[in-house]
């Protein structure tokens, strides 16, 4: 070994050794599916509509329930389960500050919410169900 090579080996070593001991002593994270994002879009759209829908009095679907449904066929673990609740109550809470009464920007939005919700349905479906 050249004494200029020596240097840099000296500096590298430790660096590799704490590298792996990190590697190997950080607990292993799950990896979320390829469609989680959507899910979790999906899961704060379904969110706002459980808020929208009773104000205006457009139908009588049970977002909460189906809301439910979804996350127990989709069978995440722990933190994906967290943060699917989470964008729902973040949806819902987002809509719920600004709309108290059924106002044509709100039934314009349930319109929108109802439209993108149905697009990533067949989207999750089409590109990821089995």
């Amino acid at each position: 070994m050249t004494v200029a090579a020596r240097p840099l080996f000296q500096f590298c070593r430790p660096l590799l050794a704490l590298g792996l001991a990190l590697a190997f002593s950080a607990p292993s994270l799950a990896v979320d599916p390829p469609y989680q994002r959507q899910m979790e879009r999906l899961s704060e759209i379904m969110g706002s509509l459980y808020f929208l829908q009773p104000l205006c009095k457009a139908g009588t679907e049970d977002w909460r329930a189906q809301m439910a449904d979804l996350i127990e066929l989709d069978e995440p673990d722990e933190d994906r389960r967290q943060r699917l609740a989470g964008a729902f109550n973040g949806g819902y809470t987002a809509f719920s500050r600004f709309h108290r009464n059924c106002t044509p920007a709100s039934r314009e939005a349930l319109t929108r919410l109802l439209f993108e919700a149905q697009k990533l349905s067949r989207e999750i479906h089409t590109r990821f169900a089995e």
